[in-house]
């Protein structure tokens, strides 16, 4: 899947609209840098290998950012692989790869998994995600579900007992449904669970399950008693071939739909919430891996990339204070190693920038 499905929206991004990031010698605070120019071939000088792994639904962002990082450092593979955000740690807590994509926080396991191989990390939110339940265009009478209609459609009891739609809504007919939804190696897989379960990794298993999104887009959308979920930079890759389900928190507010706007304000609940970059520490001593995630961070570059990909971008300042995490080479998660529903900026950064 690497370099396959949104490469022809990147790459009309011209890249005098992106800027590459320079190193100060002294100090290595990062520097916006004007864009590549002969002058600057000093930059281009970089040599090596990048690698990442995990998230499927961090890869587009990450993959966006590895192509145009490798545009302007011809000389440096990135290399983005998919295995999940529970494959991508247990690769990383093995020294195996420089950055893990994850689509919720390093939990309490993995934190000692790491910590027993003498890997440090920093943790780098990159953007906001709002998970997205998809039915097939061919479905005529789903237009939004509740919390407690997912639970019941997904909880552990549920496992062939509950399998008609006449079963969730007496307003639905009385056909089997079939579930589509991430793989349990994934880390939306954990935090839809989580927040529609109560509690991570209860699902019911009779789901086709994987950690390749492509897969679900096929399956939901070719099947109109078909439901499934996955993260919304899919949904937008491929809203001609889905139909987006609201969602009602059963707060009071009715349904709302994801979209850059729901998912940034958190009015999409409880279904939004950040993802991540994983950095290992002794690999930002390497050139390369440090300037990787500093074009990463740049406010210009994931302010015009993110968005392009189908994510919410934060705003600019909060990437200089992501930057400032990783000058200071910052171990740990703020999370504590559990999972925060409805993560706001301040708990993954702090106080606001002034």
């Amino acid at each position: 899947m690497v370099g396959s499905w949104r490469r022809a929206r990147v790459a009309n991004a011209a890249l005098a609209g992106l800027m590459a990031v320079g190193l100060t010698a002294a100090s290595g605070q990062s520097t916006v840098a004007a864009p590549m120019t002969p002058e600057r071939e000093g930059v281009r000088q970089l040599r090596g290998t990048v690698t990442v792994d995990g998230s499927s639904t961090v890869f587009p962002v990450t993959e966006a950012m590895a192509e145009e990082f490798q545009r302007a450092n011809g000389s440096v593979r990135v290399t983005v692989g998919i295995s999940g955000t529970g494959g991508g740690f247990q690769k990383f807590c093995n020294g195996e790869t420089d950055f893990s994509n994850a689509s919720r926080p390093i939990s309490s396991r993995e934190i000692e998994a790491c910590g027993a191989n003498g890997i440090q990390f920093v943790e780098l939110p990159v953007a906001y995600d709002g998970l997205s339940v998809l039915v097939s265009p061919l479905n005529d009478f789903v237009q939004s579900i509740t919390v407690s209609e997912l639970k019941r459609m997904w909880e552990p009891a549920a496992q062939g007992t509950i399998t008609r739609w006449s079963q969730i809504s007496p307003n639905w007919p009385d056909r089997p449904f079939r579930l589509y939804g991430p793989g349990s190696d994934s880390g939306t897989f954990d935090y839809f669970t989580e927040v529609i379960n109560g509690r991570a990794r209860d699902s019911r298993g009779d789901y086709t399950g994987s950690e390749d999104d492509n897969i679900l887009v096929q399956g939901i959308a070719t099947d109109p008693d078909a439901l499934g979920y996955f993260g919304y930079a899919y949904y937008v890759e491929n809203q001609d071939r889905l139909k987006l389900v609201g969602v009602d928190a059963e707060n009071g507010s009715g349904p709302v739909y994801p979209s850059e706007e729901t998912i940034r304000n958190g009015s999409y609940t409880p279904l939004s919430r950040p993802i991540f970059i994983y950095a290992k520490l002794a690999s930002l001593d390497r050139p390369e891996v440090d300037a990787f995630a500093r074009f990463y961070l740049n406010a210009t570059n994931a302010t015009t990339l993110v968005p392009q990909v189908g994510y919410v971008a934060f705003p600019a300042e909060y990437y200089e204070l992501a930057t400032q995490r990783l000058d200071a080479r910052q171990p740990g998660t703020v999370f504590g190693g559990q999972t925060k529903q409805g993560a706001t900026l301040a708990d993954l950064f702090g106080p606001a920038p002034r």
